[in-house]
């Protein structure tokens, strides 16, 4: 799974430059609950980034990332670190499983691959951010452009001459009505163009060179045709915005900052990397672990990456790689790769404390989200303390008897729990249900007596 996060931040949240490493860790503790030393170590590493960018070219040269191996069991917060860092950090950010990649000479996805999907998102990122410069004037266009759609047919010159103050106050009403929204339904023909059927052709040298080649080759066979369409006018206005759009922002350049952006700034989260961690000698699907490793260290030292849109080089991505690592270890790695990742944070069990702080203080919380989906249809749940402990303690519980998931037992334990009121919400007369701690041991006394509980996992 890739998760690409371009340009989201939450609102009134304050960019990366300005924030100092204790409130980047305030801001993860919004989301996060425990596991300071990670938070700690990941505010660093950030702040370290803009520290660099600050320096004189030469000794920013120098200095390179200090690459973040977390180790943790499933379910402490490794991937909402992640999520989180995603939406504080103005930078290109890519979250991508290790165990996606292939070696060389295998089917599947080669590690090159990361570095193109991180200049995808820069490009969006930085693409957006050049359309929100140019809105007002899309905008301005495309109203004269429906506009010059809306009026009647000009008269001959002689006429116009004379008609010239008639014309104007005529075309001043339809501005005014278009912009109350009075013309949305009128129909009216504009030119659009046909998008292109993207043509894909499996080489060595994989997907994007032989597309980037193509497209050079045949120019001609690419090229948009264009065609009349009738559609009303608010539908034209959307679509002649972002042609307007598309024709005020220089791609070239949004080219070139990506590139740079994602060189200076990038930042790859690398998770499952205990999937990838095994040495020679290993058989059947592990035969080609080492091999996948040997093919990331160099993107992570630093090489260049040839993509569609030049060479991009990784000496000053910051590589953030994390995993779970019960079977194996790290220092199954190959030596090479693990001198890479400097910074080691062991990140902390999940206590039944931690279960109560994670139900009700985050933003995100499962019992805010679970009270607001009940809302909908009327229901208001009330939950007392008492309650919240019992879950707590009961999802401990389940995760000492069986396999610790560590804080994802949760959703299982509420699932079960809010079953019976998911189900018959939109027909309960009485629309207030109080849950107490007596209501909790109820209705997952057999859950927990069940050790097998493959069923009910999530």
């Amino acid at each position: 799974m890739v998760i690409y996060l371009p340009g989201q931040s939450e609102p009134d949240t304050p960019s990366l430059d300005e924030l100092t490493p204790r409130e980047i860790v305030l801001e993860l503790d919004k989301y996060v609950i425990g596991q300071r030393d990670a938070k700690r170590a990941v505010a660093i590493a950030l702040r370290n980034r803009v520290r660099r960018r600050k320096l004189d070219p030469d000794m920013a040269d120098e200095v390179m990332p200090k690459n973040i191996l977390m180790m943790g069991a499933t379910g402490v917060g490794k991937t909402e670190i992640a999520r989180r860092l995603a939406r504080l950090a103005n930078s290109p950010f890519l979250k991508i499983e290790a165990s996606k990649f292939t070696e060389v000479g295998y089917v599947g996805r080669d590690v090159d691959g990361m570095i193109r999907d991180l200049l995808d998102v820069a490009i969006d990122m930085v693409r957006e951010e050049k359309l929100d410069l140019v809105a007002e004037r899309a905008e301005a266009n495309t109203e004269e452009r429906i506009l010059d759609i809306l009026m009647p047919p000009q008269p001959s010159a002689d006429e116009a001459a004379e008609g010239k103050d008639s014309l104007a106050r005529t075309r001043e009403k339809l501005r005014k009505n278009l912009r109350a929204g009075k013309l949305d339904d009128r129909m009216i023909e504009i030119e659009v163009r046909d998008r292109n059927t993207p043509i894909e052709i499996i080489t060595n040298s994989g997907l994007e060179e032989m597309d980037t080649n193509l497209r050079d080759m045949l120019p001609g066979l690419f090229g948009a045709k264009s065609r009349r369409r009738k559609m009303h006018v608010a539908e034209a206005l959307d679509y002649l915005v972002q042609e307007e759009e598309q024709k005020l922002v220089d791609m070239d350049q949004v080219t070139r900052q990506a590139v740079d952006r994602v060189e200076q700034s990038g930042i790859i989260f690398l998770d499952e990397m205990d999937k990838i961690a095994g040495r020679e000698g290993s058989r059947g699907p592990d035969v080609s672990r080492e091999g996948v490793q040997r093919d990331i260290l160099p993107i992570i030292e630093g090489t260049s990456v040839n993509t569609r849109y030049g060479m991009v080089r990784t000496d000053h991505i910051l590589f953030i790689a994390a995993g779970a690592f019960h079977v194996s270890k790290p220092s199954d790695m190959i030596p090479e790769l693990q001198g890479r990742f400097p910074i080691r944070v062991e990140l902390k069990s999940l206590t039944a404390e931690d279960f109560v702080r994670i139900l009700t203080e985050p933003k995100n919380a499962l019992i805010k989200q679970y009270v607001a989906l009940m809302e909908t249809e009327g229901v208001k749940l009330k939950f007392q303390d008492d309650s919240i402990v019992e879950i707590a303690r009961l999802a401990t519980e389940v995760n000492q008897q069986t396999e610790n998931i560590g804080a994802r037992r949760l959703y299982t334990i509420m699932e079960k729990l809010l079953e019976e009121v998911s189900f018959e919400g939109p027909d309960l007369k009485k629309k207030s249900v109080k849950i107490d701690a007596k209501y909790v041991a109820d209705r997952l006394a057999e859950v927990v007596k069940d050790q097998d509980l493959s069923r009910y996992i999530l």
